[in-house]
């Protein structure tokens, strides 16, 4: 069973106060800049054409990549924050955005394993803060739940392109359209600058393509489990949802919950 028992008091108190101001773009987007200057993550700026972001472990990776690979010409996209601030401030900004969320259990369970260093009471807070600060602006924003993102994403660009008049190709869930796209997800590991540009659009797909064998020999620099589904991944989340069960945290269950379904109903 994972324990999180060593958390450090100090560690606790960076990553609570990491969540809060997320949600406030004045504060936290300048010091993201500063932080992420590219290629990926990518943060919203004048040049950026969609928005794709969420709760962490809420399927943007698999989303963004789905997303380029289906373009003919790469698309300026803001992403992988997993920061609300950023797609306040598409809202208010009237830039397209995708606002991604995936059913609480999924998602925080998911984060525990790729993050065993947050703590599941503070990422259960941080999940409802995260969309209960978007929630005045939900009508700003198309959807995506995490199961028709990776079932039929194709459906979620069509709903994208009637909200806000955008021609943005759909992807199209066949057997080679999802190989390749977790074959780049395999390969994000590596952090290389071309696939974290194509991400961001400031690669093209043809470029990726060309440097794909020189790409796929990159030595790999975060485990490919972390970025997707896996036999390890699953039986590790297993094992946390005895933590998960706890009746001392049936407050925080029940509030995430609700903030997942009142952001999905707008």
């Amino acid at each position: 069973m994972i324990s999180q028992a060593g958390i450090s008091a100090s560690r606790r108190a960076r990553h609570r106060l990491r969540a809060h101001v997320s949600g406030y773009p004045a504060v936290y987007l300048p010091w993201a800049r500063l932080k992420y200057p590219g290629p990926s993550p990518q943060v919203i700026s004048s040049q950026t054409g969609l928005v794709i972001d969420g709760y962490t472990r809420s399927a943007t990776t698999f989303a963004v990549h789905a997303f380029q690979l289906s373009q003919e010409q790469p698309v300026r996209l803001a992403h992988h924050l997993h920061a609300s601030a950023q797609l306040l401030t598409a809202a208010r900004r009237g830039v397209p955005a995708l606002a991604l969320i995936r059913e609480p259990r999924g998602a925080i369970l998911s984060q525990l394993i790729r993050e065993p260093k947050k703590e599941l009471r503070d990422a259960l807070a941080a999940y409802s803060r995260f969309y209960i600060r978007l929630l005045p602006y939900r009508g700003s924003f198309v959807v995506g739940e995490f199961k028709e993102v990776t079932h039929d994403f194709g459906a979620v660009i069509r709903r994208l392109n009637a909200h806000f008049g955008t021609s943005f190709a759909e992807f199209v869930h066949t057997e080679t359209n999802m190989r390749e796209c977790f074959d780049l997800i395999k390969l994000r590991g590596t952090g290389s600058p071309t696939l974290l540009g194509f991400e961001s659009g400031t690669v093209s797909r043809d470029q990726l393509r060309r440097e794909l064998p020189a790409l796929a020999r990159r030595p790999m620099l975060d485990a490919e489990e972390a970025w997707i589904p896996s036999g390890n991944r699953e039986r590790a989340k297993a094992a946390l949802d005895e933590q998960w069960r706890r009746p001392s945290l049936a407050r925080l269950r029940d509030r995430a919950a609700q903030a997942y379904q009142e952001f999905l109903a707008g």
